[in-house]
């Protein structure tokens, strides 16, 4: 404990002016500062005698000056730093930078003070830290010591930067051919151009064609403007106008080219076209360039029909199914043929697979009518003897309509499994139970050798029989049990019995048999609906036992009519309501109206029921299980409000009787009610739709 030293001002100022206190024939000792206790007595040569409890003199020495500043801010000078906290410290940031940061700066503290303790006493063993990783250093003035921050363990020496490769300009055919002092003057007259052609959703067709010829007779650069689909894919575009018009396009600009008619253009009416196939594979060859991928869906399609040469994707081209013929002679859906020990039908892990092989592959077919499509149908076959799937395009332009009509078409005709289809692709699988014609073939021939088999057998077994026939048995009373003669007596039998038999009774007959079979499917569903109803009556049955309503009690209290006009009238005004909801009238609902009755005299309880006769259950309940008098029952816009008077005598019950259902089981009952309710709706829809089928069955 230490003292506290009062002083005058004038010794005050004394303390702190050393040359007066030379001079003065009394000096005063004052205490130095201490860390611990505040104030350290100074050594004086004459002693000073203190209170046991006083731990400094009273008497300041000469050269001693009192510190009046507060004794928790000492520490907070730079001359009385706070000591450094240690490793095992916990430190706060949690396991981020900021905490590894305050980690290696405690390690550079405790490499310090190692040091300095190594200096002092050599018999200590001196602490090494290597961290390369921060540095405590000293400011040039001498100042607190700063954080240099180094590099952490995890952050790289050296940062890679991948700068965005640019894409290389595609080289084009006026590149390659045309000057280069022309195709400057060329593209600076592009530039400047205002009108094109406009290319709508059709492509470059012919109409296109002849209003680029018919300008290129007065202008040599013709300036045109895509529509989708072609202006996502300019590089495809370029391809078609110079295939088509025999021009070069010498400048592009998002979705606009401009073509130059070339030094030799003479005037040519008509269009021109490349032809890429034609029909059954005839037509003029043209080699094939381009990468794997398109080689190889050119083999594919090879053969199918004419290329669709306007296509707005990447290639390889489609085949253009509305040139193939409408109706093929002879044309059959494919035979199918399924193992009995499998599954023809997809599952839904199955048809996704499908899906999104689907989505890999190239577009097979472009095809823009929905009508007459068999030639559409037998090029779908050939493809599915090299590929399971079909993928078909539809043109740009055709309503949701129509492709229904094309997919349901398609569907009848070649027996396949519809994968997907929307306002772009139509996507069909050949099915697990697909014969190719070659196949086919095959399994016919096998059919027709193992029924002349079974045509020699039943022949030589009849032969044999009559060969070994006893003299004593006529052969006309040989069995026939098991051979072909039974199966085609059987056969005949049962034609004559068709043919003696009228459509009308054959029709007939069917109905009633469907009329029986519903009128079965109906009665077991009334079946299960009256044992469900069963189970939920011996539940609310449970409910109903478990609650033991009060008795009215006769000996009510009498308000005259002047006083329930008055309290009606306040009951009305009031905001404070009990709500009853679903669960009806419970123990919790008898405690909230107690709770009302403790601040005001009466309570308004507003019900939703709409029915009079259940709410008139209601109030009756609440006023014999509260003890309370029913004032009246109001119509209001939503529901009816029951508002009921505490009475004169009213005293508040100190234990409410429990025997009501609880919460839990009041919603419990409210559910089963609502339960029986809906089954014996449906019941009855049951049993009135069992009437109408009896009663049809009986009219046939």
């Amino acid at each position: 404990m230490s003292a506290t030293v009062f002083l005058s001002p004038t010794m005050l100022s004394k303390a702190k002016n050393p040359s007066n206190q030379q001079n003065h024939p009394n000096p005063i000792s004052v205490p130095t500062p201490d860390k611990n206790h505040g104030f350290k007595p100074t050594p004086s040569n004459s002693a000073t005698k203190t209170a046991p409890w006083m731990k400094t003199s009273l008497v300041l020495e000469p050269n001693q000056v009192i510190d009046f500043s507060n004794p928790n801010n000492r520490n907070k000078s730079p001359h009385n730093k706070k000591a450094e906290k240690t490793l095992t410290q916990k430190v706060s940031g949690g396991r981020g930078k900021h905490a590894m940061k305050k980690i290696l700066y405690g390690i550079d503290i405790l490499e310090q003070e190692s040091q300095e303790s190594h200096d002092t006493q050599n018999n200590i063993n001196h602490i090494e830290f290597d961290l390369p990783y921060g540095k405590l250093d000293e400011g040039s003035d001498g100042g607190d010591k700063k954080w240099f921050r180094r590099k952490l363990p995890w952050e790289r020496e050296e940062r890679m930067v991948f700068r965005r490769t640019k894409r290389e300009k595609t080289v084009t055919a006026a590149d390659l051919t045309l000057d280069g002092g022309l195709l400057e003057r060329l593209r600076s007259e592009a530039k400047k151009m205002r009108d094109w052609v406009k290319v709508k959703k059709a492509g470059v067709n012919e109409g296109v064609v002849e209003q680029i010829r018919l300008i290129w007779n007065t202008n040599e650069l013709v300036m045109l403007k895509f529509d989708v689909p072609l202006c996502r894919n300019m590089d495809r575009a370029r391809e078609i106008v110079q295939v088509k018009t025999g021009g070069f396009v010498v400048w592009s600009r998002k979705d606009t080219l401009v073509v130059y008619r070339g030094w030799d253009y003479k005037h040519v009416t008509g269009t021109l076209y490349q032809t890429v196939g034609g029909h059954d594979g005839e037509g003029e060859t043209v080699p094939v360039q381009g990468s794997l991928y398109e080689r190889e869906a050119d083999r594919l399609l090879d053969g199918l029909g004419p290329r669709f040469v306007d296509w707005w994707m990447p290639k390889p081209l489609p085949v253009d199914a509305d040139l193939l013929p409408a109706v093929v002679p002879g044309y059959k859906p494919p035979s199918r043929l399924y193992p009995f020990t499998g599954r023809s039908k997809l599952t839904d892990t199955e048809l996704t697979h499908l899906r999104k092989l689907a989505y890999h592959l190239p577009t097979h077919f472009v095809l823009g009518r929905n009508r007459n499509l068999q030639g559409l149908a037998a090029a779908i076959l050939k493809l599915w003897e090299k590929c399971h799937i079909a993928k078909i395009a539809v043109k740009w332009g055709i309503p949701n309509t129509s492709n229904e009509q094309m997919a349901s078409e398609l569907k009848l005709l070649t027996g396949g499994v519809l994968l997907l289809r929307n306002k772009f692709y139509i996507i069909l699988y050949r099915g697990k139970d697909f014969l190719p014609p070659d196949v086919a073939n095959l399994v016919n021939n096998r059919e027709m050798e193992i029924k002349s088999f079974q045509l020699q057998e039943e022949t030589t077994r009849a032969n044999t029989v009559e060969t070994f026939d006893y003299l004593d048995r006529p052969s006309s009373d040989s069995s026939t049990v098991g051979t072909l003669k039974e199966f085609q007596i059987i056969q005949l039998e049962h034609e004559g019995s068709k043919a003696g038999i009228s459509e009308t009774e054959i029709q007939a007959e069917a109905q009633k048999i469907k009329l029986e079979k519903e009128i079965r499917i109906q009665e077991r569903k009334y079946l299960i609906l009256k044992m469900k109803i069963n189970k939920a009556s011996k539940e609310l049955a449970k409910l109903n036992s478990a609650w033991e309503p009060v008795e009215p009690n006769e000996d009510r209290e009498i308000i005259t009519s002047e006083e329930r006009e008055c309290l009606r009238k306040m009951g009305l005004k009031m905001d404070s309501t009990l709500v009853l909801g679903r669960r009806g009238v419970f123990d919790g609902v008898i405690e909230g109206l107690h709770q009302h009755w403790k601040h005001r005299e009466i309570v308004k309880v507003v019900t939703m029921q709409r029915v009079f006769s259940r709410v008139l259950y209601t109030a009756q309940c609440l006023e014999a299980e509260s003890g309370g008098v029913l004032v009246s029952i109001e119509k209001m816009k939503l529901g009816y409000a029951i508002i009921i008077y505490r009475g004169k005598n009213y005293k508040r019950p100190l234990k409410f009787s429990r025997n009501l259902l609880t919460k839990r089981e009041a919603l419990q009952k409210s559910l089963e009610m609502q339960r029986i309710g809906s089954l014996k709706f449906f019941a009855n829809m049951r049993q009135h739709a069992i009437y109408e089928l009896k009663c049809k069955l009986d009219a046939l």
